[in-house]
């Protein structure tokens, strides 16, 4: 196969500022000191011991919190921690604190919060292990609300299902991993790789970010238990479907606006679908019709045609969803079987950059040599197996670069796959396909943008595209 490394990373270092989009991941702690945090509550130590930081309890003192000094809006975090079963612990986000009295107003009540004391959302580090209450990923809103995720006190259904799912993936006395993706209202968990809490709640929509050793009161048996963080990384979102002034700089244009089909028509028709496809808080879903591909409202194309462009587009996969962003798309081509026969309906004919989860999805163990999975050049070309998609229910983003023949395949922000269009490789590659009865496929000179109806729940926003000059 006439295929390129797929990692390079003085591309990599280009790329990124290009995209305008999420900011490189920030390490939140340097390695060797406490400068950006500050101390607030009680009295709580903490200590930096290698590249961990370390809360260790102290009887008779409140809660305490390590804050960042800078607030966060919009982010994807992630961490490691492992806890002392008998201490609880957790992650403040989006938090605030006040050197006077605040009162907050919310369904009906007043809410009063002193002043000094550390308020908002926290990412709970839970391990009640004696009693099987395992809510470690859950939501709790510190000095407001209480539990958001799970809700209804600890008999009710969503508590219980928590718990059980805790005890499955919860690791005692080892390392733990978290991510917690917040943008706008939209508040979602996951830990050890398994989603957890999935909240809209929109009460708070910046803060700074705390680690939390909470209160043992005059429990001596508990003095100096221990909660330890590691490798804590955030990345920064910008708001959704909009450009910054260095996108527009660079030449980059929404593809979608955000709100409505200006720009798009069905695949197979000269309008938006009328239905199959929903537009909610800026997010363009395709929604779930039994898997069969294009039977419910159709693929959608751009009306433009491109030819030498970067195309960058947020995707969330549902459990065992399938989809895919094409391009070089030709509306007017009969689609296909899999044997390669005419069908009598499917998805329009182009380059396909495969959207699937991997792990539950039949189809990534169809094709050749993985070729059929995330990144891939669907049926075709298989992306790089050091890939890194997000987890289910979580947001990754492609990137596919065409400059004439040569193209790459880019994946939350590394590349995994490069091929040229023509090519020996390209050819034999498509004369085992499924395409292999299309002449010229993948050849044209031009083509529409496709977002591909497979049957399954798919999520999509921040579609941007810019022209590149031909070199």
């Amino acid at each position: 196969m006439n295929i390129r490394p797929l990692f390079s990373s003085a591309l990599l270092a280009c790329a990124l500022p290009l995209l305008g989009r999420a900011q490189p991941a920030e390490s939140l702690f340097n390695g060797h000191d406490l400068t950006g945090w500050i101390q607030r509550g009680g009295q709580a130590t903490y200590a930096i011991e290698g590249n961990e930081i370390v809360g260790r309890s102290v009887p008779g003192t409140p809660n305490s919190f390590l804050c960042t000094e800078k607030t966060y809006g919009d982010f994807i975090l992630e961490y490691e921690f492992k806890v002392d079963e008998r201490l609880n612990s957790g992650v403040q986000i989006r938090s605030e604190c006040f050197d006077r009295p605040v009162e907050l107003a919310w369904e009906g009540r007043t809410i009063k919060i002193e002043a000094g004391r550390v308020h908002g959302y926290q990412i709970e580090i839970d391990p009640d292990v004696k009693r099987g209450r395992m809510w470690s990923g859950g939501i709790y809103d510190e000095a407001r609300r209480g539990w958001l995720f799970p809700a209804g006190g600890e008999q009710s259904a969503q508590s219980q299902a928590f718990s059980a799912l805790g005890r499955g993936i919860f690791k005692a006395g080892d390392w733990n991993r978290v991510r917690v993706e917040a943008q706008g209202d939209s508040l979602k968990t996951w830990l050890n790789g398994t989603a957890c809490a999935d909240l809209s709640d929109a009460l708070t929509p910046r803060g700074f970010i705390a680690l939390q050793v909470h209160s043992i009161g005059q429990d001596m048996t508990k003095a100096g238990t221990q909660v330890r963080w590691r490798n804590l990384r955030l990345t920064e979102l910008p708001a959704a479907n909009t450009l910054t002034a260095a996108e527009k700089a660079a030449g980059w244009r929404r593809l979608w606006d955000g709100r409505t089909g200006d720009g798009w028509r069905s695949a197979q028709a000269a309008s938006f679908p009328a239905k199959g496809w929903m537009m909610q808080d800026g997010v363009l879903h395709v929604l779930d019709s039994g898997g069969a591909e294009a039977v419910g409202g159709g693929d959608i194309i751009t009306r433009e045609q491109f030819s030498h462009f970067e195309l960058t587009v947020d995707f969330r996969l549902t459990p065992g969803a399938n989809s895919g962003i094409k391009y070089f798309v030709q509306p007017n081509l009969d689609p296909v079987t899999g044997t390669g026969a005419k069908a009598a309906a499917g998805s329009a004919i182009g380059l396909e950059f495969q959207l699937l989860d991997d792990a539950l999805h039949p189809d990534a163990k169809l094709g050749r040599d993985g070729n059929r999975t995330v990144g891939s050049l669907y049926d075709l070309l298989p992306a790089a197996a050091g890939k890194q998609p997000a987890p289910i229910g979580g947001w990754n983003t492609a990137r596919i670069l065409v400059q004439g023949d040569q193209v790459e395949h880019w994946l939350n922000g590394t590349k995994v796959l490069e091929y040229e269009r023509g090519s020996a490789a390209f050819r034999t590659a498509v004369a085992a396909s499924k395409y292999k009865n299309i002449p010229g496929f993948g050849e044209w000179p031009s083509g529409h943008i496709l977002l591909q109806e497979h049957g399954n729940r798919v999520s999509f926003r921040n579609v941007k595209l810019r022209v590149l000059t031909p070199r």
